[in-house]
Parts: structure tokens; sequence; C-alpha cells
């Protein structure tokens, strides 16, 4: 689980789900935003972002840009703009950059970006208003870009399609790669959101970057779990990512994705907001409002931690709601349970205790449980 203090609210709209979260960067306001409104957050950091200011390729486009100065540059990312006017400080060259900087076209992806480059003491030719690199390209092949240098200021992901495009158009790119992605240095918590994928035992994950998402899918690849993991991508568990670059390698595989209109942190937890609740099985119970969520049942609006065993036995009786469901098959619903069926009966007595109402599961002798659905909902026969 994450290590942030604050518990998950209770009455937030995420009660009750559980959310993977793959970010290394800002990863713990990501969390804090998630549980504020009530998750429980599976925090597995799929890669780590290592600093260049040591690594040959950053001080080798430098020096080459310093020597023979751009005509546009394009700062992508405000952390990485920052991190590389302090390698070339370091590299004591940083006053040689920002003079060959302030002499080019500057164009800032956002306004995050905008402030890098003002704090940093330049002034940012044009900013689109989408933050998206889509309108920046846009922006300069109609301008075009033949026989132009342009300088692309890389934040540890490559940008598909956007240096092939300017150089189809006849630009020499010269790419300024800031950080690289690594794989992370801890792999277990990784691991075991795998197994939660797999298992379905998480409701959705939230992807903030391109490369944590195929890092993610090659960590599956290396455990034998591609077919499971995307089984689980592709079925019940949601896959959010902050935007389409990060969904490219999951649409690539075939996972259906959902995305904010603005690429942002609070517009990504938003649509978590929106999509898990909505997906959520509401039902009339014994004279209760049942909404069957994650790891939890909403019980007249209350939150009712279940534990999992019994979530299973949840959702086995609301595939058929009215309808008994016999012993048997609970057993084949219950996790590792084996072929005892009085595992039924212990787990169904825990979901009752559970769920605070002990009238909204009918036992039906020597047939097995139902749940109790109102008269006048549909629920069909009673499945004997």
């Amino acid at each position: 689980m994450d290590d942030t203090q604050a518990g998950p609210s209770a009455t937030g709209p995420l009660a009750g789900f559980t959310v993977g979260v793959t970010a290394a960067r800002r990863a713990d306001e990501l969390i804090a935003l998630l549980r504020r409104r009530g998750a429980v957050v599976l925090h597995a950091p799929a890669l780590r972002i290592v600093p260049l200011a040591d690594d040959s390729e950053l001080l080798a486009a430098t020096k080459e840009l310093v020597a023979c100065p751009p005509d546009t540059v394009v700062a992508t990312t405000a952390i990485g703009f920052r991190g590389w006017i302090e390698a070339a400080d370091g590299w004591g060259i940083g006053e040689e950059l920002l003079t060959r900087l302030r002499a080019t076209e500057l164009l800032a992806r956002g306004p995050k970006v905008k402030g890098a480059v003002r704090a940093a003491g330049l002034v940012e030719a044009w900013s689109p208003k989408s933050e998206s690199l889509a309108e920046v390209l846009d922006r300069m092949l109609a301008g075009g870009v033949a026989g132009r240098r342009i300088a692309l200021q890389l934040h540890g992901e490559p940008l598909p399609g956007f240096v092939e495009a300017l150089r189809e158009a006849g630009a020499e790119v010269v790419v300024v790669p800031v950080y690289r992605w690594m794989p992370p240095e801890d792999l277990a918590p990784l691991d075991r959101l795998l197994d939660a994928v797999a298992a379905g035992s998480v409701d959705a994950v939230a992807f903030t970057s391109a490369p944590a998402a195929a890092s993610l899918l090659a960590r599956a690849a290396e455990r034998g779990l591609t077919q499971p993991v995307l089984d689980g991508l592709r079925a019940g568990v949601l896959a959010a990512c902050v935007g389409p670059v990060t969904a490219l390698p999951l649409e690539a595989q075939g996972v259906d994705t959902v995305q904010p209109e603005r690429f942002r942190l609070g517009p990504l937890v938003q649509v978590l907001c929106q999509e898990l609740p909505g997906r959520a099985r509401v039902l009339p119970v014994g004279g209760h409002r049942v909404e069957i969520r994650g790891h939890a049942a909403l019980v007249d609006d209350e939150l009712r931690p279940v534990p999992p065993a019994g979530m299973a036995l949840l959702r086995a009786l609301a595939r058929r709601p009215g309808w008994v469901v016999g012993r048997a098959e609970l057993l084949r619903a219950l996790p590792g349970a084996g072929r005892d069926e009085h595992a039924v009966e212990t787990a169904m007595a825990r979901l009752r205790v559970a769920l605070g109402a002990p009238k909204l599961i009918q036992t039906v002798v020597k047939r097995g449980y139902r749940l109790s659905l109102d008269a006048g909902d549909c629920s069909g026969p009673d499945g004997g």
C-alpha cells in the first residue's frame, strides 16, 4: 500500500474503491487527491526518474546548441526545462545556454512550462491554451519548418510522431534528453499491483506517463502475466490515463482507456470519481439501497467494508439478484476456498455481519442463498 499518512475518506465518491498509482514523479500529490475522495491506494511506481546531470547525451546536446544555435526551442515540461538549465550551470555553460535561448524562438507547452521559462529570465514566443504538444506541432508545421534547426527538450519519454513529423517536413531536430526513465529499484510493489490487476482485486489503475504504462506491461511480460493483466484491464479494471500520449502503450494492446479533457492530475481524479461510481451495481434489497463497490458496499449511503471472500459472494449473488445461488457455485466464487462448502457458510456469516443488515441475504434451506430483492423489481424466478 502507499506510504501517505492520511487515511481515505469514508464518504467521498471513491470510498470503497481501490486505485493503483504507477507514478513516480508527483505520486504523493495524486495519492493525496485520491485518498481525499475516499479511495484506497495501491502505490506501485512503475519506473524511477534518473537525472542526467552527468550524462554525456545531455552535455553533448547542450554544447551542440551553444556552438550552433537553434532557430526554435520547444520546452515540454517545467521540471525538465529547469533541470536542463541547472545541469548547464553545473557544467559552467549555463550563461552561454541562456544567451542562446534568448536569441531563439522559445515555445512553451502550457502555463507550468511558461513559469519555468520565465523563472530562468527568458520569455516564451508562444504557448498553446490546450497544453497539447499536438497543437505545438500543428503551429510549427503550419508556419513551415523546412531548413530550420529545432531543439526539443524531452522529459524521459519519447514523443511519438513529433520528431518524425518535423524531420519529414524538412527540419533538423536536436533532442535534449534531460531525464531518463529506469525500472524501479524495488519491483515488489509493482508485482503486487500486477497480481491485483490480474485477479481483478483493484478497481482502476491511474497512469500519468507513457513510460509508466510501458514499464507495467514489460514487467507483466517478464513474469508471464501479460494475458491475465491485459484481460483484467480489458474487463473490470479501469485504465485511467492523464492524456492520449500516456494511453498509447495500453491502447496498442487493445486496452480501452478514459482520459480527462485537461491533461492534469485534478481532472484525472475527477474522471475516476465519475467513472467508478457509475460502474457500481445498485440494488433495492430488503428495504435498503445497496451499492456494490470494489471492496465495500454502501448500505443506505453508509460505507460498509467487506472482506474479500464476502465481496466475492456478494458479487456472485448480485449477478442474479433474487435468484437462488447454490453453495457449489458460491464455493467456486470464493478465492482459494478448496472443496469444503463450510467455507461458504463461514464467509456468508461474515458478509452478513459486515453489511450490518442480516436480512439482506436469505438462506434457502438445502439449496443456497439469494439476495432479498424488493418486490416489484426485476429479478426473475428463484432459480430453483
